[in-house]
């Protein structure tokens, strides 16, 4: 594995996902996070989750493609419940993965698809 310090490359910092409609896709979010924007602007809104930043552009467009992020969670089984009766759709059933770590994803009603990780072994310092 290449030495990605070298490349000055630090980690994930942000996810962004489409937003056409920002006010709904803001209310969705802020319900379902639990937590208000730290920025908030027409143009674009960030919440700050544990340290990372979930971001929602009204300029951008949801579209399939072949990267998903997953957001690191206590327990997945709950996870996914709160997001479906939150209005999210099930994408992807819960996966054990080994190790103890399982994976699941949902659709947010704006069409973004969003990856839910439960890992026991990853500890942020």
């Amino acid at each position: 594995m290449p030495n990605m310090e070298g490349a000055n490359v630090l980690g994930l910092r942000t996810v962004i996902y489409a937003a056409p409609n920002l006010a709904e896709t803001k209310k969705w979010y802020t319900n379902v996070l639990g937590i208000t924007p730290y920025f908030d602007e027409p143009f674009y809104v960030g919440f700050n989750v544990g340290g990372y930043e979930l971001g929602l552009d009204p300029n951008l467009q949801p579209a399939a493609g072949s990267t998903l992020a997953y957001w690191g969670v206590l327990a997945i089984e709950e996870s996914v419940r709160q997001w479906v009766e939150l209005g999210a759709t099930l994408q992807a059933e819960i996966q054990d993965v080994g190790g103890g770590i399982k994976v699941a994803a949902v659709c947010d009603p704006f069409g973004n698809v969003v990856g839910l990780i439960e890992n026991p072994h990853f500890k942020l310092p």
